[in-house]
């Protein structure tokens, strides 16, 4: 259901800014260290989206490889530990069985 919202809501900014892109199309000056030249204020908008998208896109999927990486790990541990404790576990009926056939041949 929230990827549902998050679809609409982005289809919503989609809508928003095409509007608002198409309704500004005349030329205006853009400034560079070498010089200037004169582009559609759209494309300048559309840029601007495109490399906001993009940054965002990076950071999220680095976040996510983080996040894998960290589950990964945890998982690692956990396994360990499961480990750790079966043997634990095995040591114990071995020696619950050791005390019993003492007990049995101390009577």
């Amino acid at each position: 259901m929230k990827k549902q919202w998050t679809v609409v809501v982005g289809i919503g900014f989609a809508i928003i800014i095409a509007v608002f892109a198409t309704v500004n199309v005349e030329k205006v000056p853009v400034d560079y260290i070498f010089g200037e030249a004169y582009w559609p204020l759209i494309l300048i908008i559309l840029g601007s989206v495109l490399v906001g998208f993009i940054m965002s896109f990076c950071f999220s999927a680095f976040r996510m490889f983080s996040s894998q990486r960290q589950t990964k790990t945890v998982r690692k541990e956990l396994e360990n530990a499961r480990t750790l404790i079966n043997e634990k576990d095995d040591e114990i009926l071995d020696l619950k069985a050791e005390l019993r056939e003492r007990s049995s041949s101390n009577s």
